[in-house]
């Protein structure tokens, strides 16, 4: 069997040769906020970097807020000296860049795995949550589906304008889920579906939505779950990236209009055992409804890694299948948790709460810190939807109170890491103060 090293190496000269005319490779993590930071390293060096020699880069840079800002969290950024800490290469996600002007690679680095991993970082989190769960011979399955927008390039003094019809010209302005949209927006829609199979992304079904110029893209069912939520991430790159080579805009904002639908995550999650069998099915179904209560208990706990921004918060309990309060139903979109008619062997749970721009490593490890809760607890569910219309329990759709809910929450922090908890409570609280630090001009109009 191969060193890890040597199965970098091999990687490396492998993407060099298909890809004589690239010259550069960014190699890049996703932050608490969810966006990608990260170094444009020389391909020859990278070369070097597979081979053992170090990669560092700022611990800090995991902090960043919405804006790429730092703030004081404890002794983080300020008083801490602003440490370097070591990152690896994650193998098998080494892949060229198609929609940049100049040939280019790209690769996800990591913290987990190296010998001081930084407890904060959003992988590993899910690394350590993943961990747990095969030790105790619990092995995930799982499947993201996300949502965006479609909208012109252009800004009109910076709101977004509805996307052209290519066919038309006109302004793609009417909530539709014809399937004519699919094919008069083939052509963008096409080039993100090949890129991200170039990137080693399965995607599935592709899907035109209810909101003008909105569309939704499904991934295959995965038994790697880290992969699972690289391919969520990777995916919002380069689609974003896709969709501005064709002149558009792409946007996973959880609710971009107010009138239309907002963007969700939705994570299709089953569990096996070592041999193969759907823990979720066994005795009559009855794992499934302790996972479901697992699920709903800690989920007001998790509202600022489910819906981590302002606007996040007001997709909730907005038009279309977006609920209001922590409810489950067989086959119920108005459901956050769904369980999707299937056979034992695919017996799942469908989670629809989290925003599409949600960090997707945090929104699986909420998930899966949920399912284990209620595997261990034992516990019955409330009332199903399709029982009682009114089930469910409240959760807070204020980002303050939502930050207190989830820090003070002992499973949640013992699921997710207490160092966690905290750095990212007062990420988000930090983030929510600064969005306030400004005045909209409604303000006038109403207080002046």
């Amino acid at each position: 069997m191969k060193s890890p090293s040597a199965t970098l190496l091999a990687e490396v000269r492998t993407f060099r040769q298909n890809h004589p005319d690239v010259r550069y490779v960014d190699l890049i993590a996703l932050d608490i906020a969810g966006h990608f930071y990260g170094k444009r390293y020389p391909v020859d060096m990278l070369e070097k970097v597979a081979a053992g020699s170090p990669l560092k880069l700022p611990q800090n840079a995991v902090l960043l807020g919405a804006q790429g800002g730092l703030f004081k969290i404890g002794d983080y950024c300020f008083n801490d000296g602003d440490p370097d800490a070591n990152r690896r290469l994650v193998p098998g996600t080494l892949t060229p860049v198609s929609w940049e002007s100049q040939p280019l690679g790209q690769m996800l680095i990591t913290s987990d795995g190296t010998e001081a991993p930084i407890e904060f970082e959003p992988r590993e989190v899910l690394a350590n949550v993943l961990e747990r769960l095969r030790l105790k011979g619990i092995h995930p399955v799982v499947a993201f589906e996300l949502e965006f927008y479609l909208f012109d390039k252009k800004l009109d003094n910076g709101l977004p304008q509805f996307p052209r019809d290519p066919l038309s010209d006109d302004a793609d302005d009417q909530p539709t889920l014809h399937i004519e949209r699919l094919s008069r927006f083939g052509d963008v829609l096409d080039d993100m579906a090949q890129t991200a199979t170039a990137q080693g992304i399965d995607i599935t079904v592709i899907t035109a939505e209810i909101g003008p110029g909105q569309f939704e893209i499904n991934f295959g069912h995965c038994d790697d779950g880290l992969r699972a939520a690289d391919w969520a991430a990777l995916f919002c790159r380069s689609t974003r990236g896709v969709a501005l080579k064709h002149g558009y805009r792409a946007s996973f904002m959880a609710k971009p209009y107010l009138q239309f639908p907002g963007s969700g995550m939705h994570v299709h999650v089953s569990l096996y055992d070592g041999a193969g069998n759907n823990l979720l099915a066994a005795h009559q179904q009855q794992p499934l409804r302790h996972a479901v209560a697992g699920c709903l208990a800690l989920l007001p706990h998790c509202m600022p890694i489910f819906a981590p921004n302002h606007n996040a918060l007001r997709r909730l309990g907005g038009t279309v299948n977006a609920a209001t309060r922590a409810s489950w139903g067989f086959e119920d979109r108005d459901a956050c948790v769904r369980i999707p008619e299937s056979d034992p062997r695919n017996l799942r749970i469908e989670h629809r709460l989290a925003s599409a721009d949600a960090n997707p490593y945090l929104v699986l490890a909420a998930i899966l810190a949920g399912l284990e809760h209620g595997l261990e607890a034992r516990q019955d569910p409330i009332a199903p939807l399709n029982e009682d219309r009114s089930s469910g329990t409240d959760f807070p759709v204020e980002m303050l109170d939502a930050v207190r809910a989830m820090q003070h929450q002992q499973v949640v922090r013992d699921k997710l890491g207490a160092e966690f908890v905290d750095v990212y409570c007062e990420n988000k609280r930090q983030d929510h103060l600064a969005f306030q630090q400004e005045i909209h001009a409604r303000e006038y109009r109403w207080f002046l």
